[in-house]
């Protein structure tokens, strides 16, 4: 269970300087806060999901690992494109600002995602 728990710290840290960034920088008052907020819900949300389906899938075998990582992340996705769309259709937010921050975000949280992958798989070679 640690690397679950580091992997959300790490995505805790990195989702304070994100938000510290946004509010006190230079653009910050041009931002509208509920764009980017449920921009970063949405992918938060994403990244927490593919990460512990990841965790569940770890340790099974090579079919059931495939069809729940690879499988998770096309149905996250879809989830994702539909949740876009909704916003964007019903006109809920700015949509220049929920796109350019749902893709800067997406951007950062699947590298922090990779990474923490990457960190699962070198615990279990040390492990062995």
């Amino acid at each position: 269970m640690k690397p679950l728990f580091d992997f959300l710290v790490k995505l805790c840290i990195l989702s304070v300087i994100l938000w510290v960034v946004i509010l006190y920088g230079p653009v910050s008052g041009v931002i509208q806060l509920p764009a980017v907020l449920s921009a970063w819900v949405l992918v938060f949300v994403n990244t927490v999901a593919g990460y512990l389906l990841f965790e569940y899938a770890f340790e099974k075998e090579s079919a059931v690992f495939t069809k729940f990582v690879f499988g998770g992340l096309v149905v996250r996705l879809l989830i994702l494109m539909l949740a876009v769309a909704v916003v964007i259709i019903r006109k809920m937010v700015d949509t220049d600002q929920f796109v350019f921050s749902l893709f800067a975000f997406y951007c950062s949280y699947v590298i922090l995602e990779i990474l923490g992958y990457q960190k699962k798989n070198k615990q279990k070679k040390k492990a062995a």
